[in-house]
């Protein structure tokens, strides 16, 4: 068994970093699956149908869930989610994050989460040569 992953963002953004990993790799070590989220979507009806999805995707071993933006749609769609058995929610996903999970495919759920929250906030750089100074002023 395994931990799976499920995606949740704003459009097709998942769907591309997806691509890109398994470019990057030439497979995708874990099982993942991407959700589009729409502008005009109702909560309401589609969070009963994003549950029947995480218990559909669980291998058994849990889902950890990435969705790219706190506070917005797919992110609070996810949130109403990490209170199910087996469910750990990261949001701020990017490549680097993705890339450290499918990295990482014998972790447990809960530091299989560990590993995306590191790789999303490792994954960012000041690319102008300050990087440390950056490092220490936010500290």
């Amino acid at each position: 068994m395994t931990v799976s992953v499920l995606i949740i963002t704003h459009g097709n953004i998942g769907k591309s970093l997806l691509k890109a990993v398994k470019s990057t790799l030439g497979t995708l070590p874990l099982p993942a699956r991407a959700i589009a989220i729409k502008g005009n979507v109702d909560p309401d009806t589609f969070l009963p149908k994003l549950r029947k999805i995480c218990q559909q995707h669980d291998q058994g071993d849990g889902v950890l869930v990435l969705t790219d933006m706190f506070g917005s749609t797919p992110s609070n769609l996810s949130q109403a989610l990490k209170d199910e058995e087996n469910i750990k929610v990261v949001a701020g996903l990017n490549l680097p994050m993705l890339i450290r999970v499918m990295n990482y495919p014998e972790l447990k759920l809960a530091q299989l989460k560990q590993k995306a929250f590191s790789g999303g906030r490792d994954g960012v750089f000041n690319c102008d040569g300050n990087h440390d100074q950056e490092k220490n002023n936010n500290h």
